[in-house]
C-alpha cells in the first residue's frame, strides 16, 4: 500500500520539474512517473517508489539543498537512493565521461534498492531514445553528449552491474534487448 508520503512525493516531483522539458519533449514529470510505476510494477517499495520520483531532483533541481529536503521529508533511505543516482549536483556539470564513471561506481557499491530505481530509470531512457531512433532516424544520437558509441557504452555498463546485482529481475533481460536493438539499429 502507498502511503501519503507517494503523495507528498507526488507533489514535490510536480513542484520540482513542472517547467523542465525532456530531451525529445514533453513534461519531465513524464519520465519521473514511468519510472515509479515501473518500480511499483516490480514489486518495489513505497521507499523506492519515491526515489524514483524524485531520482533526479537533486541533479536538475537544487543540488544539496534539496537532498537535505527530501532527507528530512522522506527519510534516510531515500535520500541515500536517491543520492546514488545522482550523476552530478553541481554547476557546471563535470565532463559527460566522468560523471557516468562515478555513476556507474556508486551503482556497483550500492544496494539492490538503489540498482532498481537506476534500472527502471535507463530503461525508461533506452526505450524512449529507441522510439526516437525508429521515429525521427540517426539524428537522435545528436543530443546525447556521449553520441552514440559512449551512450551505448554507458547502457552496456549498466547492464554488467544490473546482471551481477539484480540476477533475478526480468528488467535486466528487457533492457539488454533495447540496447541490442540500439546496437544494431542502422546509423
Amino acid at each position: 500500500m502507498l502511503t501519503e508520503r507517494y503523495q507528498e512525493a507526488l507533489v514535490l516531483a510536480f513542484r520540482l520539474h513542472q517547467h523542465q522539458q525532456r530531451k525529445g519533449g514533453g513534461p519531465y514529470i513524464s519520465h519521473l512517473l514511468t519510472v515509479s510505476a515501473l518500480i511499483l510494477e516490480d514489486g518495489g517499495n513505497e521507499n523506492e517508489a519515491i526515489a524514483a520520483l524524485l531520482h533526479d531532483a537533486v541533479e536538475d533541481q537544487g543540488g544539496q539543498p534539496t537532498l537535505a529536503l527530501i532527507r528530512d521529508k522522506f527519510g534516510d533511505e531515500v535520500a541515500a537512493i536517491v543520492a546514488s543516482c545522482t550523476e552530478s549536483d553541481c554547476t557546471p556539470k563535470p565532463p559527460w565521461k566522468d560523471r557516468k564513471l562515478l555513476y556507474l561506481a556508486h551503482l556497483q557499491a550500492g544496494t539492490p534498492a538503489v540498482a532498481r530505481v537506476s534500472l527502471a530509470d535507463k530503461f525508461h531512457n533506452a526505450t524512449t531514445l529507441l522510439s526516437a531512433l525508429r521515429a525521427q532516424g540517426a539524428g537522435v544520437w545528436e543530443r546525447f553528449k556521449g553520441g552514440r558509441e559512449d551512450t551505448l557504452w554507458f547502457y552496456r555498463e549498466l547492464l554488467a552491474i544490473y546482471r551481477e546485482v539484480l540476477p533475478a529481475s526480468s528488467r535486466v533481460a528487457e533492457l539488454e534487448r533495447v540496447v541490442i536493438e540500439l546496437q544494431t539499429t542502422p546509423t
